[in-house]
Parts: C-alpha cells; structure tokens; sequence
C-alpha cells in the first residue's frame, strides 16, 4: 500500500492587495505634483502678462492710475507740500511707473505739463484750500491729478456743490485753461450703500457729482467741451482704505485728472 504524502497548505496572505495599491497612490501622487507645478508656473505667466497689459493700456490713458490688475491700488505720489492718499496696500510698482512719471525738465512725460510749474500756479491760487485739506495734488501713473475732497465741496449724499465750492473749482480752471490741458472729470465715492429719492447707488451720486464740476468748467469757466470728459465710478476705485471714516473720506472726492495737452510738446531727451 503506497503511503500518501501529505502537502500542507500554504494559508493565504489577504494583504497583497496593498502593493497594488501603494503603487497606485504612489503613481497618483506624483500625477498631482506635475499638475500643480505646472499650473503654479501657468499662472504666474498669466499674472505678469495681465500685468504687463494693464501697465501697457495705463499708459495708454485706458486705464485709471488708481489700481493695478489685482484692484489693489498703486503707490500714488504726492507732490511737495501736498499730503497724499495712503494706498490699500504697500505694493511694488514696477520701475517703468516711477520713472515713466516726469522727464528730467520736471514735465511729465504722460501730459507734456511741467508739473513743478503747475504746481506753483494752483498753490499760489488755492493755497488755502490745500493747507486746509480740502484740494490735493498728486501724481499718478497715468499723470497729474487734482483731487477735491467732498468735505470742501459736497454735502453727504448730495450732488450740489456747497457755498463757495463753485469760487475754488473757477480758480484751478483759470489755472488749467493756460496750459490748454485735456482734462477728465471723475467722480468717486466711498464703499457705504446709499439709496435715496435722488440717487440709487454711488454709482449714480458719483456720476452726479462729476456731471456739476463738469458743466461749472464748461459753462461758467470757459473751457473747451472737446477737451474735457466726465466718468464715474462710484465705489470701485479707491485710494485709500474704506475700513476708516478718514479713509473713506480720502476716497469720497471728484478729481481732475489731466489727460494730455490739446498741443503736447516733444520731451527733451
């Protein structure tokens, strides 16, 4: 009788599974790594070049000075014996902003204006209303701006300049209608709702604010309607940070930005 050979069995491993899978994970890890440097090197691309664009059309004139492409506020210059608006955010304005600002005449290379002379003209015509807060001058990446703050010329919530105001506003024209100056009218507000009979939105108080600096320039100063434009913004375009009440003020105002010379002269080299 042949003896049967006994064969044990081997017991079964239920863990095997965990070196596919590891392998797997492994692999799926190393998937999700590519992506992301990829898309981190893509959108750092992407930021330059919208950055690039924005300064482009900025300089164009297409653009307001006042933000760069990721709304936060640029570093505005304020001119010598002017206080000037506390940006947002510190931020680092490419070079080609700060030296694209004056030509080594003084003249502003985006205006063709000698901007130290027009400064000493409106400070010898409103020097009052500078010391007092209620005009600020400043320069911007897209050129000279001229700031009138609503505590010196707007009630709260109204469109209607306050006694006096129309007197202040005929003195910087007289100015400005000198150097034959293109100018734009902009309006601006602070980021608090407003809804009343006459104004839905800031928007539209913005908007109204600019309309009657505009028509005193036209209408009462003499200037040129070809020469001069008028935008609102409303809230959309701070220079100052709307979490205080002195930064909303900052931002509440209507400025007078001034575009190009109806007859720019050639900058010396």
């Amino acid at each position: 009788m042949r003896s049967r050979t006994r064969h044990s069995e081997e017991p079964e491993n239920h863990d095997r599974w965990l070196v596919s899978y590891s392998d797997f994970i492994t692999v799926l890890f190393s998937f999700f790594v590519v992506l992301f440097a990829c898309s981190y090197r893509d959108n750092q691309q992407i930021k330059k070049l919208s950055q690039a664009i924005h300064i482009g059309f900025q300089q164009l004139g297409a653009f307001s000075g006042g933000q760069n492409s990721n709304g936060v506020a640029y570093r505005d210059l304020p001119l010598k014996g002017s206080d000037g608006p506390v940006p947002i955010e510190a931020q680092n304005t490419p070079a080609d902003l700060s030296v694209r600002k004056t030509a080594p005449d003084g003249r502003s290379e985006a205006t063709g204006v000698d901007i130290g002379e027009l400064q000493k003209e409106l400070e010898a015509s409103i020097g009052q209303e500078i010391r007092k807060h209620e005009v600020i001058m400043r320069v911007t990446p897209e050129g000279f701006v001229i700031s009138l703050k609503d505590l010196g010329f707007f009630n709260s919530g109204e469109a209607q300049l306050l006694p006096g105001a129309a007197g202040k506003i005929e003195r910087i024209a007289k100015v400005l209608s000198q150097h034959g100056l293109e100018l734009r009218v902009e309006g601006h507000s602070d980021n608090q709702p407003i809804h009343t009979d006459e104004f839905r939105s800031n928007w539209e108080l913005s908007t109204a604010r600019a309309m009657t600096v505009l028509m005193l320039l036209i209408d009462d100063c003499g200037l040129d309607p070809k020469r001069v434009s008028v935008a609102g913004y409303g809230q959309f375009r701070p220079i100052a940070d709307n979490a205080t009440a002195d930064g909303r003020q900052m931002n509440r105002r209507v400025d007078l930005v001034v575009v190009a010379p109806a007859n720019p002269r050639p900058l010396v080299p």
